[in-house]
């Protein structure tokens, strides 16, 4: 486990939708039985064949918990800090992000970045 999921803690922290599911694995909701969270995945029970697994860290959640997690730095370091954890997590888990979603952190970062710069001045 890494630093920045001990951060986010989606097991507690996240709830996920049947529809949201459904989006990200591209099927009809009434494919979708029910959905388990578990310590580091998600069940998704189909009808159609059985049971799959999913990352946390593919679904929308995840791309949020952490830039809210980026929005909340008050220092630079705080920032520096969360900016090396996604690093390492996505460079552990690399398979389970996609660019997209780099990009998208990378923005809030630097937003982030100007607005404790603006403060500091």
């Amino acid at each position: 486990m890494t630093q920045l999921f001990q951060r986010i803690q989606p097991l507690h922290q996240f709830e996920i939708s049947i529809s949201a599911v459904a989006k990200l694995l591209k099927i009809p909701q009434h494919l979708i039985v029910r959905v388990e969270c578990w310590a580091y995945v998600v069940f998704v029970h189909r009808r159609d064949v059985g049971g799959q697994f999913i990352s946390y860290r593919k679904l929308r959640n995840w791309q949020n918990a952490i830039a809210c997690q980026i929005q909340k730095s008050s220092t630079w370091q705080q920032l520096q800090k969360i900016w090396q954890e996604i690093i390492e997590d996505s460079n552990r888990h690399f398979k389970q992000y996609e660019e997209s979603n780099y990009q998208f952190l990378r923005q809030v970062w630097n937003q982030r970045r100007a607005i404790l710069r603006f403060n500091l001045n």
